[in-house]
């Protein structure tokens, strides 16, 4: 074999390897996650390599060194596991545009609020006060009434009775002395001793008619006023319930009070004159 020969062989061995290397490199680049594994491959190797006295030392607190390293390893993990869901949820929360708040229900506002202030209803007040006198204002509340329409009702009860009896009296009185049975005791009961013997027979007789057709008047009366008391408690009870809600302000007055008020029809010497004056603020 020449010298020229050997050389061209050399070259040709030299030129292989860089095609070589370079083929390596070019893997390497191209397959980065082909090294990282072979990397940690290498490192495992490593590891397992370790001479056994390493995993057999202690601490001075009598705890394998590398069972200490291995929990200080997970805690890192737990603790960057944690730190990431913190982050998610805080990433979560701050992206939510508006806050979901649940809507409050406007019927239990409603309720508290009808717990709170009472509104009684005119038809409910007025047919209680039509079946029960006085049970209208019980249920407005307004209990302070209730003296006045019962009185109203005592009162009114009282005169029908009186009246009544009295005109039941004179009217029996009237038919004796119509009859001229002057001696009937419903004559006697009711005239003064000895009234008969000092008037006439007919002045006596017109008189008891004239009582006689009064009491029966003031009975009749008596009847009606029991009926405007009641009437007057039914209207009062719708009224006071359909005004309970009503707004009153200090806008809403009336106010009395002197003035001068200018005359020009008076013919004294001055067209002024002092009176009262009435005015109504809405």
């Amino acid at each position: 074999m020449t010298k020229g020969t050997r050389t061209y062989q050399w070259c040709i061995a030299l030129l292989l390897c860089l095609v070589q290397t370079a083929g390596i490199a070019m893997y390497g680049q191209n397959r980065p996650r082909a090294a990282a594994k072979r990397q940690q491959v290498q490192q495992v190797d490593s590891l397992q390599k370790l001479p056994q006295i390493a995993l057999d030392s202690l601490d001075s607190q009598g705890t394998p060194i590398l069972q200490r390293a291995s929990a200080a390893v997970d805690s890192l993990v737990i603790a960057d596991s944690i730190a990431a869901e913190n982050k998610k949820r805080l990433l979560e929360m701050t992206t939510t545009a508006t806050p979901q708040v649940p809507p409050t229900p406007t019927d239990s506002l409603h309720e508290a609020i009808n717990k709170k202030v009472f509104i009684p209803n005119p038809t409910k007040a007025t047919w209680l006060a039509l079946v029960i006198p006085g049970g209208g204002q019980i249920y407005n509340r307004k209990y302070w009434k209730l003296p006045i329409i019962y009185g109203g009702f005592a009162g009114c009860a009282y005169a029908l009775t009186w009246n009544g009896k009295m005109y039941k009296d004179y009217m029996q009185a009237y038919k004796d002395a119509a009859l001229g049975n002057w001696d009937a005791n419903s004559i006697n009961d009711l005239l003064p001793p000895g009234y008969i013997n000092r008037v006439s027979k007919t002045q006596l007789t017109e008189t008891l008619r004239k009582r006689k057709d009064t009491y029966r008047r003031y009975r009749d009366l008596s009847i009606f006023a029991f009926i405007g008391v009641y009437l007057i408690s039914v209207i009062d009870a719708y009224v006071d319930a359909e005004l309970s809600n009503f707004d009153i302000t200090p806008d809403l007055s009336m106010r009395i009070e002197p003035a001068v008020i200018n005359n020009q029809y008076s013919s004294g010497t001055s067209n002024k004159s002092v009176g009262l004056q009435c005015s109504f603020r809405f």
